[in-house]
């Protein structure tokens, strides 16, 4: 398990390593080298998701490594309380960037290995805190420095903690 602190609550997050074996090693990844630490949720739509894992209080993008491959098609589906990678429109391009659907957003599933189809990999659950998400899917948000949905006030990530069994793997 892993766990966010952040400025307005925590919550907790289970990854499946089992269905998205490559999606879930790169978040752990992301998680063990601190990556995650002060970045905010930079894009929130209420009923939708809330974004984050990849801009700091500036709306500045940090470096991320190598994109990973889609696994979309995992069977796993952006379900309320999941979480998902987030990506360009080129399938493959998700790298340390992550969403929470906040809603059943079954038009992010896969359907097929084309562009169109291809969706937004499913690799987790939200385990606890979902109070916490879902007073960010409701914060005020407007636009900055070219970005839509973002929230007024900052949402930071300020700890992030990973449970022992994670440590091993």
């Amino acid at each position: 398990m892993i766990t966010f602190k952040t400025n307005v609550g925590e919550f907790s997050v289970i990854l499946d390593f089992e269905k998205a074996p490559v999606t879930a090693k790169n978040f752990l990844a992301y998680a063990t080298k601190d990556f995650y630490t002060g970045t905010i949720f930079h894009r929130v739509i209420n009923d939708f998701m809330i974004q984050g894992g990849g801009m700091d209080q500036d709306m500045i993008a940090k470096d991320g490594d190598e994109p990973i491959e889609n696994e979309a098609d995992n069977g796993l589906k952006n379900d309320l309380g999941t979480v998902a990678m987030a990506r360009t429109g080129d399938p493959h391009s998700a790298s340390s960037q992550f969403f929470i659907n906040v809603a059943n957003n079954n038009f992010l599933n896969h359907t097929s290995k084309t562009m169109q189809g291809w969706g937004y990999a499913v690799f987790g659950k939200v385990s606890s805190g979902m109070d916490t998400i879902n007073h960010i899917k409701e914060v005020a948000t407007g636009s900055s420095t070219g970005h839509q949905d973002v929230p007024l006030d900052t949402i930071e990530i300020i700890e992030t903690v990973i449970s022992d069994d994670y440590k091993s793997i």
